[in-house]
């Protein structure tokens, strides 16, 4: 079995913390149970472009015991951690392609790695998986059954790619389930991006200026996570709705050559390119720092950036600074990608439980689709995000109330009025 990952002999730690993972992963847990009984994907092969971390590792661990055979790369060249890299390859006999902190070339090596297994299903997270097998691996887009996508970012780019009559295979949007957007964007990204932050920098957001860029679900959590810590939380955005929102919510609102001047921390969570351009550094705080957390590294322009510095240096892990020609210092967090899963670990499993349920399901969804599906994206089934809902809450011990016949007859009715 071929892999490539930064040493095999991380293995041991990595069990121990996939283990620790999957302990709070109640939903999937069940699943990968069913699965094992099952088999519903026995002999699929399935290529999978994820953030490798501990809590993949439980979903792929739940697909191969439905009887996939599946390659793993990493979708972000600093999300990968080894230790779980290492132990899926040797303990599970998974071959994984990912070593955080890969070029850009070892990236697309391993994607191209993933492809060479030619997936009849693929599972991705920011669409490079698939846009690599739209352009440079066209021969196996004819065994291609399917597939997913896991994030904002990747929904955009193929929704974009069925609008132009490009996209070759239907694709479950993931992302758009109630079970995924409304708790791993929010409660996920919230948590785990203030956690990247604190990790690369350990200063403290209580008085501070935090201004987030961007309030679609991931900027909500962050914004929300920042007021908890005791931030002054100011939003950008240019969307009317979303900023309306962030008002009526309590937030301030103002464009960003407004806030440039008065942050003290600044993350991106938009999705598009060049949030935070040159001229916005150039009148930034001395001191200032600044993340990202939407999917890919286009959100800061960091190449204005370097045209306006006189210097750059790594003064700690994952804290670049660039000293620019009066003296201001400004701070660059994981080179300006992910900093939730450069500088800490993602997000907690218990919300990631959920998300990968509405992977796994997915997937089975298409393997047993008989009819075959358009070359279109598709939302995640109803009564799978409703099934995994309901998984969820009697996992946590909760219970909900029921409607009544008479209820339903009512909601089903036009005639009762006033």
């Amino acid at each position: 079995m071929k892999y490539d990952v930064k040493d095999i002999k991380f293995a041991k730690e990595g069990a121990l913390r996939i283990e620790w993972a999957n302990q709070n992963m109640p939903v999937l847990n069940r699943i990968q149970k069913r699965f094992a009984k099952e088999k519903p994907r026995k002999g699929v092969r399935l290529g999978a472009c994820l953030h490798v971390t501990t809590e993949t590792a439980s979903l792929m661990k739940t697909l191969k015991a439905g009887g996939a055979k599946i390659s793993l790369c990493a979708s972000n060249p600093l999300s990968t951690q080894d230790d779980v890299a290492a132990s899926l390859s040797k303990n599970d006999k998974i071959p994984v392609f990912a070593i955080k902190g890969e070029n850009h070339k070892t990236y697309y090596a391993h994607i191209n790695a993933v492809l060479d297994a030619k997936p009849q299903f693929t599972m991705d997270d920011g669409a490079d998986l698939v846009s690599v097998l739209h352009t440079k691996r066209r021969e196996l887009l004819a065994g291609v059954q399917g597939g997913t996508e896991e994030t904002t970012t990747g929904i955009i780019r193929l929704r974009s790619m069925a609008a132009d009559g490009v996209l070759e295979y239907p694709i479950i949007a993931v992302n758009d389930a109630q079970t995924k957007h409304f708790f791993d964007n929010r409660y996920g990204t919230g948590q785990s991006t203030i956690d990247g932050i604190i990790r690369a920098t350990n200063r403290l957001l209580a008085g501070s200026h935090f201004v987030v860029c961007g309030y679609g679900w991931c900027g909500r959590g962050v914004a929300m996570r920042a007021r908890g810590m005791g931030a002054n939380v100011i939003v950008t955005e240019v969307d009317p709705l979303p900023a309306l929102e962030a008002v009526m919510d309590g937030f301030t609102v103002m464009p960003i050559h407004k806030a440039a001047r008065i942050g003290d921390f600044f993350c991106t969570l938009t999705g598009d390119i060049n949030v935070i351009r040159k001229e916005h550094f150039a009148i930034m705080k001395d001191g200032a720092i600044v993340a990202n957390s939407g999917h890919f590294n286009v959100e800061l322009d960091l190449d204005g950036l370097k045209e306006i510095a006189k210097s750059t240096r790594v003064i700690r892990p994952f804290v670049e600074e660039y000293t620019l020609k009066d003296g201001r210092r400004i701070n660059i967090l994981g080179e300006g990608r992910l900093i939730n899963l450069a500088a800490a670990e993602g997000h907690p499993s218990s919300v990631m439980d959920m998300s990968f349920a509405n992977q796994a399901l997915s997937i089975e969804y298409m393997v047993k689709h008989k009819k075959p599906l358009a070359k279109e994206v598709y939302g995640v089934p109803e009564n799978i995000d409703k099934m995994i809902a309901k998984e969820k809450l009697a996992a946590m011990g909760i219970a909900i109330d029921k409607l009544t016949a008479e209820q339903r007859k009512y909601l089903a009715s036009w005639e009762l009025g006033t």
